[in-house]
């Protein structure tokens, strides 16, 4: 997580959304830069509302922009499988070595998730808090001239970071059946992917609540 206290802006950062290399990238201009532990640097909205905005708008003011970039849910799963079947992991039980994408996202959808399949929830990460702190800018992963655009408008100066990885993955196979079942248990990630509009700006009383 990323503050420009002089610009009332907050980054946030969703896992396996680019934002480390945006971090490295806007950390020489950011006022606070929360790297660790997981849990802060991967803050998300309820934990930002409860632990930094008090703070935030005590001693910066209120209104902060708060963005974030969000990643078509089916690509976000296949970032996590690919990370986790890196040799690092090997023998731990979120290593998802000798497993197929199917058998990864059989494993998400469950009540009970697997370790390995254990990574959460873009829409929940996100989930507006009921005091009306939500992400006022969402910006979709792949939209990165528009994120640039947004934060070299708001920053008032030009912003270089490295691009997405141009390297073609192998593609990962995922059932029909697989994925009728992803979309219909994590409707709430889709549509709100979905919902990401013009620019990347929405209206967060747009955004559908996750269902548990």
């Amino acid at each position: 997580m990323l503050v420009f206290s002089k610009h009332k802006m907050v980054f946030l950062s969703v896992p396996k959304t680019g934002t480390t290399a945006w971090q490295a990238a806007l950390a020489p201009h950011a006022s606070m830069i929360v790297s660790d532990p997981p849990e802060l640097k991967h803050a998300p909205i309820f934990r930002y509302n409860r632990f930094f905005r008090p703070a935030l708008e005590k001693f910066v003011g209120e209104n902060l922009h708060v963005i974030a970039v969000m990643r078509e849910p089916i690509d976000w799963l296949g970032s996590w499988f690919r990370y986790r079947q890196r040799p690092f992991l090997d023998g731990k039980p979120t290593s998802t070595a000798g497993l197929s994408f199917d058998d990864f996202v059989q494993g998400y959808v469950q009540g009970k998730q697997p370790s390995h399949a254990n990574v959460g929830s873009q829409s929940k990460f996100l989930e507006p808090q009921r005091n009306g702190t939500a992400a006022t800018h969402l910006f979709r992963y792949e939209d990165q001239d528009g994120l640039t655009q947004y934060l070299e408008s708001r920053l008032g100066h030009r912003v270089c970071t490295d691009r997405l990885n141009s390297s073609r993955h192998e593609p990962l196979p995922l059932s029909a059946e697989t994925e009728a079942v992803l979309r219909r248990k994590y409707a709430p990630d889709f549509s709100l992917y979905n919902s990401i509009g013009a620019k990347g700006i929405y209206r967060p009383e747009q955004v559908p609540s996750p269902v548990d």
